[in-house]
């Protein structure tokens, strides 16, 4: 260390042993000594990561890599902070771009990592990456056994189609090379086998070739093979003509285009082609089907036709025929006739034997006995219709009413063609053209059992059933729907034209029609040539209506008791009802009925509200709220009893030691109500009015002298639900005399009392 060393050193000494100073080392963790690496590993990979730590935030470390080996194959080193600690970095060593290893060059890298924080010392460790070497390349059993790989194809496989493919492992960077040449195949790069070029020549013997493969890697390592092909002989049909010539006689004045005669050739894709004269100009041949046209109007000649058929898939498989075509010479006319096209229309009830057109034909020879008529076209158009001789007639019934007609169209087309004796002989052909119109014959159908059912409380536009109705005339179930009566009080439905789906547009109630009896009229539409004739059918069709059951709303809770006190305002909301319905959803109504003395509480809803007065003391009030759904005269309702207390609002006053009591407002009035059940001796009714009267007295007594606050508020029970049926059919309402709407427990005696909420009336139970 020279003299510039030293003193630099004794500085950093000082001061890091100074008062007050202290500089920490930047600390590497992790960092492993020794890394195995690949030397096929692809550029990017991962190689080595490090922590490097530091003693402060206040930046990243600066990490360097140096290495002793020029050109080494490392990326720079890559740094990333720690999300959980902002004094902890991670350092990552990856391998770089178009870096290739090779074990046999440099089997080892020295790698110096050196890492610095901010203002602190310098860190350098090494790290020693091992390259090893890749995978020994080794040809796949059978090919490199002794025997070799068997691979067999039959002879008219397509040419340079792939037959085998070589695949050594590990696969990329490889050669592949042929060893013997005298092979007619071909190996691609890839290492496919491919057929020859030309195809294998035809035989009826198997033939086998012996390819000798060789691969080699990039590090020179190979392995060889060997690949047997044999091929076998073409399972295929040849290409044959049934007869080797054969004579066709076509008359003088064939118009062009017109087929002549047709050859044919057993075999496997088959095609045709004329190879004598090598420019024919009287005829022409279909490739595909071997027909054979003349290309325009013919003389009298005589030709003679060279006709090939080979494979179009394997071209040197052929056969070939000779067809000698002579043209006549003849001066017979074609037979004239009158209509020379027939269109005619027919309703779908035309009797069969019905005779549709007569033709008046004539031939050259002036006569009719020598013509013959036949009918040709469709099937369908044959079976439906017939000639006798030169009358056109009906078959059999053509019915309009069908699919099968309509997938013609309703309409059937024909020819007939008339043919004159003689050789050769000649015809005309006349098109006939049949319109078939249809026939309103069938009435419409109603449905079995049109019976549907249908909730009281539906609303307006449900749908309530489909009126199914069916005619047999074509187009099938074309109908339009009706209500005799249509729609009103007496049956509020509707029903739609063209569905027939019938559809609630009023009120149900079950009590008043438990069924509707309604008649549907079905009309048939577009089943006749004259849009007036229509038929028509009238339907019962029942509606019953069901009940539903007029559930009393659940409130909760059915008893309150609430405290509140007077304000200066117009009113103050007290309490909402909680109270739940039919699952309909039907809209609750809210009534006070009981306990609302000189209309100190409103209902808006379900909330009540408090309309202050001048009120001089506290006082309480019992309110009864009936609520009730449906608006059905069986309704069912529920009541709410409410207990509010209200106080004064407070006025400043001086202290006093006086203690004032809220009493009872009203005298209890003991009322008795006999049921005629049983009838008791008399002795026993005169003891029990005296007990009675005598134990009612001594508790209105004690009764009075206890305040009002003092009853317990969890005892109030009341009779929560009535019928309003019961109201309608002569029992007394609460607010009469003898009937009591409430349950409470007195707490001076321990017993239960019955009381009404208006007169104040009580009795014991």
């Amino acid at each position: 260390m020279d003299m510039h060393g030293r003193l630099t050193f004794l500085l950093l000494l000082l001061c890091l042993h100074g008062p007050g100073t202290f500089v920490r080392a930047t600390a590497l963790h992790n960092l492993p000594r020794v890394v195995a690496l690949n030397e096929d590993a692809v550029p990017g990979t991962h190689v080595a990561e490090v922590t490097v730590s530091c003693s402060n935030a206040s930046g990243s470390p600066n990490v360097t890599l140096y290495s002793i080996e020029p050109n080494h194959p490392f990326n720079p080193i890559a740094i990333s902070a720690d999300p959980a600690t902002a004094t902890t970095f991670r350092a990552e060593v990856t391998l770089r771009a178009g870096a290739e290893l090779n074990a046999r060059r440099v089997n080892q890298y020295t790698l110096t990592l050196r890492a610095a924080c901010p203002g602190e010392v310098v860190v350098e460790e090494q790290l020693f990456v091992q390259v090893t070497s890749g995978q020994v390349l080794r040809c796949d059993t059978p090919f490199a056994s002794v025997g070799g790989d068997v691979v067999q194809v039959l002879a008219d496989v397509a040419p340079r189609t792939a037959l085998y493919a070589v695949l050594p492992q590990p696969l990329g960077g490889l050669t592949f090379r042929l060893r013997n040449h005298d092979t007619p195949f071909t190996l691609t790069r890839r290492g496919l086998v491919l057929a020859p070029a030309s195809g294998f020549s035809p035989s009826k013997d198997t033939q086998t070739f012996r390819l000798e493969i060789e691969v080699i890697d990039r590090d020179g390592q190979n392995c060889s093979g060997v690949v047997r092909v044999e091929v076998l002989p073409s399972q295929r049909s040849r290409v044959t003509f049934p007869e080797p010539q054969r004579a066709v006689m076509v008359p003088e004045g064939t118009g062009p285009l017109e087929v002549v005669t047709q050859v044919r050739a057993s075999g496997e894709n088959v095609h045709y082609r004329i190879l004598a004269p090598a420019a024919p100009a009287l005829f022409t041949i279909n490739e595909v089907t071997g027909e054979i046209r003349s290309t325009r109007r013919l003389e009298v000649a005589h030709e003679h036709l060279l006709i090939q058929a080979y494979n179009a898939l394997h071209p040197e498989e052929h056969a070939t025929t000779t067809v000698n075509v002579t043209v006549q010479a003849t001066d017979q006319q074609a037979p004239s006739c009158v209509p020379a096209i027939s269109v005619s229309q027919v309703p779908e009830t035309v009797a069969p034997g019905s005779t549709l057109v007569t033709l008046r034909c004539t031939a050259s020879t002036g006569t009719e006995r020598r013509l013959h008529y036949t009918l040709e076209g469709p099937l369908i158009s044959r079976s439906r219709f017939r000639m006798e001789g030169p009358r056109l007639q009906v078959n059999t019934t053509l019915d309009y009413d069908s699919e099968a007609m309509a997938a013609v169209g309703f309409q059937f087309t024909a020819t007939i063609v008339v043919t004159a004796e003689g050789q050769p002989p000649r015809s005309a052909h006349v098109p006939v053209l049949v319109t078939v119109t249809p026939v309103n014959e069938f009435t419409p159908a109603c449905p079995n059992g049109a019976m549907f059912t249908v909730s009281e409380t539906a609303a307006f536009g449900s749908a309530v059933g489909r009126v199914a109705g069916t005619d047999r005339d074509y187009p099938p179930d074309s109908l339009e729907y009706s209500l005799e009566g249509g729609p009103g009080p007496a049956q509020p439905f509707s029903i739609d034209t063209h569905t027939g789906e019938i559809r609630v547009v009023g009120a149900l109630d079950s009590q008043q029609h438990k069924s509707y009896r309604l008649t549907v009229r079905l009309t048939d539409t577009h089943n006749d040539l004259d849009p007036a004739k229509r038929l028509s059918r009238l339907c019962d069709v029942t509606v019953r209506v069901r009940a539903v059951p007029d559930q009393a709303p659940l409130c909760t809770p059915e008893v309150q008791e609430l405290w509140i006190t007077a304000g200066s305002g117009s009113r103050q909301p007290v309490t909402s009802l909680a109270c739940q319905g039919s699952p309909d959803g039907t809209a609750l109504t809210y009534a006070i009925t009981g306990g609302n003395e000189n209309g100190h509480f409103r209902l808006e809803r379900n909330t009540i509200f408090y309309f202050p007065d001048d009120l001089a003391e506290p006082r309480t009030f019992v309110l009864l709220v009936e609520v009730w759904g449906s608006p059905s005269a069986t309704r069912r309702s529920t009541v709410v009893a409410l207990v509010v207390h209200v106080t004064p609002r407070s006025n400043t006053v001086a202290p006093t030691t006086t203690t004032q009591h809220t009493t009872l407002q009203k005298e209890p009035l003991v009322v008795t109500r006999t049921e005629a059940v049983w009838q008791p001796p008399a002795w026993f009714v005169a003891v029990l009015t005296i007990s009675g009267a005598l134990l009612l007295a001594i508790l209105g007594c004690v009764s009075r002298s206890l305040p009002c606050r003092n009853r317990d508020p969890g005892k109030l029970i009341l009779d929560k639900r009535w019928s309003r049926s019961e109201e309608e059919q002569g029992h007394p309402h609460a607010g009469t005399l003898g009937q009591f709407d409430g349950r409470a427990w007195d707490p001076g005696t321990g017993r239960d009392y019955l009381f009404n909420s208006r007169t104040g009336a009580r009795r014991w139970v």
